[in-house]
């Protein structure tokens, strides 16, 4: 697991530790939570959503820095 200061990378993308604690704590604490299974993909929503906000995304196509769409926070990884 490839971690930084502000984001860790489990294998399926890089996610920030300060929201993805937050939503973990949020988990936690909703029993009402639905399954993964009917958040996304072909639920009967219109408005699908990912499981979830904290993946961040590239700033630019060079790939040297990320940015969490959720906090804001940016950071450079290096090679």
């Amino acid at each position: 697991m490839r971690e930084t200061e502000n984001f860790v990378n489990d294998g399926y993308g890089w996610a920030c530790k300060r929201c993805r604690a937050r939503e973990d704590a949020d988990a936690t604490t909703d029993a009402a939570t639905l399954p993964r299974f009917f958040r996304e993909g072909e639920a009967e929503e219109r408005d699908t959503r990912l499981a979830s906000d904290s993946l961040a995304r590239w700033t630019d196509d060079s790939r040297r820095a990320l940015r969490c769409p959720r906090c804001g926070i940016e950071e450079e990884v290096g090679g």
